[in-house]
């Protein structure tokens, strides 16, 4: 759910989700249309498929033990993988995100070469806490760091230069994001879909969420995967 949803808006979701489907079986054996709809407002709806696809194959086989197998799963990337393996099972494995990237590069080293020897997770939180709040990308606070004292990059920071006029940006709901993400939460809903939403923009819409396995046609019209209609 964090992978790209900001921490606060996921904890009390996160919390009533577990009540609901407790367990990697559990999740498996609800049907798509349940999952979206549990899943509609954090955004990038195909986690969640991805998420009960993988619940499906850990009811199978069992819960991979290493980075390696965790990355087969539907949905896991190198950093979700090292992040779990390292805080769940104890391998010496860099979860290297943003910030734990951004240190390891003043540092002047590979993330795997700072690993130390023992206590793999506390380095991994340490490195991301390290990166988020002392070593940030436009000011470092190296006065306030532990590993300053050793770093080839203390004081050397250049600030990254600002254009004078940024190139306009797309308003939200303007975006296929917002629409694809409005015409799921409608559904989901049993609701009309949104009125601005018309003509070749929903046709493209959907034609994506169809690809994607997050929309399907029958007899009586749209609906989520799985739901009855």
């Amino acid at each position: 759910m964090a992978q790209q949803t900001q921490v606060a808006r996921v904890l009390e979701r996160y919390e009533r989700w577990l009540a609901r489907w407790p367990s990697a079986a559990a999740l498996a054996a609800a049907t798509p249309a349940e999952v979206l709809t549990e899943w509609v407002g954090l955004g990038y709806n195909q986690r969640a498929l991805r998420l009960r696809a993988a619940c499906d194959i850990v009811t199978r086989e069992g819960w991979p033990r290493d980075s390696a197998g965790l990355r087969a799963l539907p949905g896991v990337g190198p950093y979700t993988a090292a992040a779990v393996a390292s805080f769940a099972f104890g391998e010496r494995v860099a979860a290297v995100d943003t910030n734990v990237r951004r240190v390891a590069s003043r540092l002047q080293a590979e993330p795997s070469a700072l690993l130390p020897a023992t206590r793999h997770g506390d380095w991994n939180q340490a490195a991301m806490e390290l990166g988020a709040r002392v070593c940030t990308a436009r000011a470092p606070r190296c006065g306030a760091c532990p590993a300053a004292s050793w770093c080839p990059s203390r004081g050397r920071v250049v600030q990254p230069a600002r254009s004078a006029r940024a190139a306009p940006r797309e308003r939200f709901e303007d975006s296929d994001r917002w629409a694809r993400g409005r015409v799921v939460a409608a559904l989901a809903a049993g609701e009309q879909l949104p009125s601005q939403l018309a003509g070749p923009r929903l046709e493209r819409v959907l034609a994506g969420l169809q690809r994607d396995g997050l929309v399907e046609r029958g007899p009586t019209g749209l609906g989520l995967p799985g739901a009855p209609r």
